[in-house]
């Protein structure tokens, strides 16, 4: 008999997706320039110009993948990377003579678990990659000061040494691209997620914003299209497209003149009454500070491009190095840098016009695409284990393949 679920609970689930999405949180449709906390309308950047720029667009992302087969064999995976983007071409950061892969990666060579020592043996083998060793250089105190987990907790399952080892590394690598030779200032640096982390305590994140943000002068941003907050700001996302399409528009002193590419962009930083609510009575992941926070950010919502109907989709949320929108936080001033958010903004919209996701920086599409972890890896791993234990021949043809047969798909 198939399992049904209780219309009781899809009914909740429909009554909170209601009831949030059509929360009114008073921001004007109208926005007041002195007020980033309301809609800040600008036009895009015009099309023929997105490449005519210096600046360097880098991208970072990390995937995992695990697969435990019936006889206690797992195969435990991770990877982060990163390329970078100048005047509209992919260059080429590794040492590779690949005319393909063009980006940097890391991943680990012990892969395969069948004991606790093999999560240790992952464990110690992250802490000895080249970017995370860096990392901790950098910052300057033992791991068990840098990390909220200790090795023996991280160890108890492969999924949560996966996670942190996913997460830290991005981070190492974002340390690695400021701390290089081919960034210069003004370069963007663009994290797929927040700038916020729950494996790396703050101070040390803090650590890091504050190098790309006042000793390098480069812009780190976080960047989600999945984010409770977009929940939270349905309504407000709705009424503010519906007056930028409809009633600003047909008025707007546009400098591009060809109707079909002149688009409207807004951003504005995300209040503490939508974080409260987005976040579950706020909390440390949301928090505005360098202190009793998770990371080095500050939260804003983006409409980087305009897709007919999508009005939710086309937001996203940035979560901007807060050493970049508020230079004097470390001494209590909370005056924000108006118009270096102006100018962040309004370059990011040099990658969202075109590739594959109008409004999301195509970059981090780019990077998700050369680090993700998919299936046919885990295939890729599992056939190559295959055929060298053929080679070597200590085991029958049937024991080697029932050794990774999944008995699920049997069912």
């Amino acid at each position: 008999m198939d399992f049904k679920i209780q219309q009781e609970a899809i009914e909740l689930i429909a009554k909170h997706i209601n009831e949030r999405n059509n929360k009114p949180y008073g921001i004007p449709t109208v926005g007041i320039e002195t007020n980033i906390e309301t809609p800040q309308i600008f036009e895009i950047i015009p099309f023929d110009e997105i490449d005519n720029t210096e600046l360097k667009t880098f991208a970072v992302d990390g995937s995992k993948n695990s697969h435990t087969f019936f006889n206690g064999v797992s195969i435990g995976l991770y990877r982060a990377g990163y390329i970078c983007f100048n005047h509209g071409k992919q260059i080429r950061l590794n040492d590779s003579d690949d005319p393909i892969i063009l980006g940097k990666s890391y991943s680990p060579t012990n892969v395969l678990v069948t004991c606790d020592e093999h999560l240790c043996a992952i464990y110690d083998e992250f802490l000895e990659l080249a970017p995370v060793k860096a990392l901790i250089r950098f910052l300057s105190d033992p791991v068990t000061e840098i990390f909220d987990w200790d090795k023996k907790n991280l160890c108890r399952s492969l999924s949560t040494l996966l996670d942190f080892c996913q997460d830290v590394l991005e981070w190492s690598l974002i340390y690695e691209i400021i701390s290089g030779d081919k960034i210069k200032a003004g370069d963007f640096v663009l994290k797929d997620g927040p700038l916020r982390s729950l494996n790396i305590k703050q101070k040390y994140l803090v650590k890091l914003g504050k190098c790309a943000a006042l000793d390098k002068d480069v812009r780190l941003i976080g960047i989600t299209k999945k984010s409770s907050i977009k929940l939270e700001l349905s309504y407000t996302f709705k009424q503010i497209d519906s007056y930028l399409q409809d009633k600003l528009r047909p008025k707007y002193p546009f400098k591009q003149k060809d109707p079909l590419r002149q688009k409207l962009c807004a951003w504005f930083e995300v209040s503490d009454p939508v974080l409260t609510n987005a976040y579950q009575g706020g909390g440390m992941f949301a928090h505005k500070g360098v202190t009793g926070g998770r990371g080095t950010g500050l939260f804003f919502a983006a409409r980087l491009d305009y897709v007919e109907k999508l009005q939710n989709y086309d937001w996203l949320v940035a979560d901007l190095n807060v050493f970049d929108a508020i230079p004097g936080i470390e001494q209590n001033n909370q005056t924000r840098d108006i118009n270096k958010l102006k100018a962040i903004f309004f370059n990011l919209t040099r990658l969202t016009q075109e590739h594959y996701i109008l409004g999301y920086p195509y970059p981090l599409v780019e990077v998700h695409n050369f680090v993700t972890l998919k299936k046919d890896l885990q295939e890729e791993v599992i056939n190559r284990v295959k055929h060298s234990m053929y080679q070597t021949q200590h085991m029958d043809n049937i024991d080697i393949e029932n050794m990774f047969l999944d008995i699920h798909s049997r069912f």
